[in-house]
């Protein structure tokens, strides 16, 4: 991230001799950084502070500098992964990780770009140059190892455990050997149980991304079931929802220490970045489409100004309403929320 940062900036300061003088640093330490021999996040507050702004400053990409906390954070969550500290409780567990933060992690598993850079074009280099961050084949199998034996433990440790293994069950989903979809499956469905449970409770969470993540095993029941049993009809499992993907999506910038932040009242998130975020994942997760679509109705129903807020948004929602409406395979509920999206949308589209 460091290294499209710096090829985002105003020649001659784009490449690393220029970047280093212009810094007041060696080139060793500049490479150093970019390679990650020397990691970023080791560097002092308050160098990287000014290493920020001064890259700001110099006219680098400002959705590239937001995307370095996320960078630094899943370094952090690989290392201790790849290599636990015994002393040290792993960093899954002290907070709620960020839809950046899984991409980036995404990216250094299975080369996969984050949707946040993939209209950037890649600027030709010397030389071969690796086109993503991909861990060696040996580092990602011990992730990945290391990964499902947490899962496994913390399923022992009660309530302590909840965040974790939520977390670390979510991030084995990104092993695509069959072995791993398998362990996957097995370990989905021993916790079927938690997306029967109605409304709100300490685990519900963890119930959310249990139904999540057994659509993209292809078992779509589970999400249904969630949504008919512990979201609809409950306000505070509806709000729930909906902080969940303010913090998903990125409309609550603060990060959170647990997922008790669900249950508190949204005052201080954006609607309009919600609705975008929301609006865009109808067109990019069509396995999550019920969960998308229901998300969508509370959030209009909550906030009918917002069509008049966001018209370029309406436009495309309502484009993709009238492509779902004509899809067999949409659930009663879904279709019954797109037919209440759709009149919100329409009473206030001027």
């Amino acid at each position: 991230m460091l290294r499209i940062a710096r090829e985002s900036v105003r020649h001659p300061h784009s490449t690393q001799a220029g970047m280093a003088e212009a810094m007041g640093i060696d080139l060793a330490t500049w490479q150093g950084w970019e390679t990650g021999r020397r990691p970023l996040a080791n560097v002092k507050a308050g160098s990287l502070l000014d290493l920020r702004r001064r890259l700001l400053a110099y006219g680098a990409d400002t959705n590239v500098l937001s995307l370095l906390d996320a960078a630094m954070d899943a370094d952090r969550i690989i290392g201790a992964t790849i290599a636990p500290a015994s002393d040290r409780r792993h960093p899954l567990a002290d907070w709620v990780h960020t839809r950046e933060t899984a991409h980036m992690i995404n990216w250094a598993l299975n080369g996969t770009t984050p949707p946040a850079l993939a209209d950037r074009s890649t600027k030709a280099r010397r030389g071969p140059v690796a086109r993503a961050p991909l861990l060696p084949s040996s580092e990602r199998g011990q992730f990945f190892a290391t990964l499902r034996e947490t899962a496994e433990s913390t399923v022992q440790m009660g309530d302590e455990g909840i965040l974790l293994h939520r977390q670390a069950l979510y991030l084995c989903s990104y092993d695509r050997s069959p072995e791993a979809t398998s362990w996957m499956a097995h370990a989905l469905h021993a916790r079927r149980d938690l997306t029967a449970s109605r409304g709100w409770t300490p685990h519900w969470a963890a119930a959310r991304s249990t139904a999540t993540a057994l659509v993209r095993l292809g078992d779509d029941q589970p999400l249904l079931d969630f949504i008919d049993r512990a979201i609809v009809d409950d306000d505070v499992a509806e709000t729930a929802n909906l902080n969940y993907w303010a913090y998903w999506l990125g409309a609550i910038r603060e990060p959170q220490p647990n997922d008790g932040f669900m249950r508190g009242r949204p005052t201080d998130w954006e609607p309009v970045r919600l609705l975008r975020g929301l609006v865009s994942g109808l067109y990019q997760a069509p396995g999550d489409a019920d969960l998308y679509i229901h998300s969508l109705w509370a959030l209009l129903t909550a906030h009918r100004w917002l069509p008049l807020a966001a018209p370029d948004l309406t436009k495309q929602l309502s484009a993709r309403i009238e492509q779902l409406l004509g899809d067999h395979r949409i659930s009663p509920r879904s279709r019954r929320d797109l037919s209440s999206v759709h009149y919100v949308l329409h009473e206030n589209h001027t």
